[in-house]
């Protein structure tokens, strides 16, 4: 299962993270989010040049924008968490990877995702007042009505505490895990210690003896 931190801001906080082996790293591209990087020439060129599958967050952003990050940063994926069509989802699928973010409830109906097709992953998080990073979870067995093809990260109000429940889901297109505000010192900086545990639990094989 993949491991996904989103909403890194720091050169030193990220590098930190490497050494944990996290699959995936998310830098937020939306000026509501406190967790929106300010990079200068040098971090961005850092950035660009590291070797790990790079996610650039956007929210309603215009495709050109999207796509100037998209080479500022040598981003791998385009992660849209507003009210993207399926037109400019498939235009910008033709030159990156999508991730298509969906606020999920408890009568969210799972069928709206096959009108985008074209994205690579979806992620499924909390319905709530921003965008995303709203720190609370959605009830998790409504995963089973999830009936597409297309893999998804699960997001919303992860914690370490979450990591058994984590590995008890079963459902088949399941990807991995988006981990944001629950594992934070402050907004933007993460707790190293803290996501080395999770991933150390969540990859430990567990055998019944």
């Amino acid at each position: 299962m993949k491991v996904k931190v989103c909403g890194l801001t720091e050169k030193r906080n990220i590098h930190q993270l490497l050494q944990q082996r996290i699959d995936m790293m998310g830098l937020i591209f939306y000026e509501q989010s406190a967790r929106m990087i300010h990079s200068n020439s040098e971090l961005q060129n850092w950035i660009a040049g590291l070797p790990i599958s790079k996610v650039g967050v956007f929210v309603n952003e215009t495709t050109e924008v999207i796509l100037q990050k998209v080479k500022d940063f040598q981003l791998d994926f385009a992660q849209l968490h507003g009210n993207e069509s399926p037109e400019q989802i498939k235009e910008l699928s033709s030159k990156i990877k999508i991730i298509k973010a969906f606020s999920v409830h408890d009568d969210f109906d799972f069928e709206q995702c096959l009108q985008y097709m074209h994205a690579s992953l979806f992620l499924f998080d909390t319905k709530g007042k921003m965008a995303g990073g709203n720190g609370i979870k959605f009830n998790w067995e409504v995963l089973e009505k999830y009936k597409g093809k297309t893999p998804f990260l699960l997001s919303g109000g992860i914690h370490l505490s979450d990591v058994i429940e984590i590995k008890k889901l079963e459902h088949p297109m399941l990807y991995g895990v988006d981990l944001n505000s629950g594992f934070e010192l402050r907004p933007g900086i993460k707790n190293g210690r803290i996501i080395q545990q999770f991933i150390q639990e969540l990859k430990r094989k567990d055998y019944a003896y």
